[in-house]
């Protein structure tokens, strides 16, 4: 079964929790300042800690009989980004290769699929540095087609803040003939970063790209303000219901600006969390279930739990 048919064919699929902030505070390792978490494989221990994480989020989807979805921590592996580094482009290449060689490993009859991650050219939470349309489809174009040709099952746009920039890379993504998944940064109003409603947002991308996007997500947000944002009127569309189906969240329900860079970690009780994922069922067909800041395999665990048992 490939990525397509796991999205249409299962109520309830897990993604992975958090990455980057459990390497920072659980293995006390730091960001490549150029590429940021994609310098995890220069260090054994920088592998090593990626791999206990995926490890530990794949023996909870395959406990509660969930498939499960695992993404390349490559969102700021761009051209530039790696020029200035110094570095070769078979980067995304080798993060490939070693999500696949953990699942080889690991996976033990677990249904898994291996994202590309890919990111806004500037800051996910203030929309600074954002690309227009054409710019951001020929930028993210390099990135995608390495991700191609590395055998991603799928591609990932993580916390897009604007319009423009997510409609680029949505036609470099729709070129590369790859399923593909584009997630929002969205407020409580229901809109991105820059102002434009969640549906305007679905709506103007379904219409511009040859191949649509698989569905779309909100990620780095709490359910709760996700649940807030599907509820505004302007986001109350047939379209939204249906193209609108995951969520890697946050644990905590503060404002992007108080989580970006914060000293102490955000957390909130896991079975809290894990209600709050489920109650977004009664309002949108949500089937991607994930997890972002302040998640660890606590959390992930009372999630599966409580899909496992929704589904039976």
């Amino acid at each position: 079964m490939g990525f397509t048919q796991c999205l249409a064919s299962h109520s309830a699929i897990l993604m992975e929790g958090a990455l980057a902030e459990r390497l920072k505070r659980e293995f006390h390792l730091s960001p490549d300042p150029h590429v940021a978490w994609a310098g995890m494989l220069d260090r054994p221990e920088g592998a090593t800690a990626l791999e206990a994480l995926w490890v530990g989020y794949m023996k909870t989807a395959r406990r509660y009989g969930l498939p499960f979805l695992a993404a390349t921590p490559t969102r700021r592996a761009t051209r530039e980004r790696m020029l200035a580094a110094g570095r070769k482009d078979t980067l995304i290449q080798e993060h490939v290769d070693f999500l696949r060689s953990v699942r080889d490993r690991y996976a033990d009859g677990l249904e898994m699929y291996i994202g590309g991650l890919l990111g806004c050219r500037g800051d996910a939470y203030t929309g600074a540095g954002a690309l227009p349309e054409e710019e951001a489809r020929v930028f993210h174009a390099w990135q995608v087609d390495l991700f191609r040709a590395a055998g991603a099952d799928f591609l990932y746009a993580g916390i897009m803040p604007t319009l423009p920039e997510a409609a680029g890379m949505a036609r470099a993504m729709s070129d590369s003939g790859l399923p593909y998944i584009i997630s929002f940064t969205i407020e409580r109003s229901g809109r991105l970063i820059d102002g434009t409603t969640l549906a305007d947002a679905i709506c103007l991308i379904d219409a511009i790209t040859v191949r649509n996007p698989a569905c779309y997500m909100a990620n780095c947000v709490h359910p709760t303000i996700v649940r807030e944002a599907l509820l505004q009127p302007w986001n109350d569309t047939d379209q939204v219901r249906a193209r609108f189906q995951g969520v890697q969240a946050n644990t905590s329900p503060l404002p992007y600006a108080a989580l970006d860079g914060a000293a102490d970690l955000q957390c909130s009780d896991p079975a809290d969390f894990s209600e709050e994922m489920v109650r977004l069922l009664e309002i949108a067909g949500i089937r991607i279930f994930g997890g972002c800041c302040g998640t660890d395999n606590r959390h992930m665990e009372h999630l599966a739990r409580r899909l496992g048992s929704s589904a039976m």
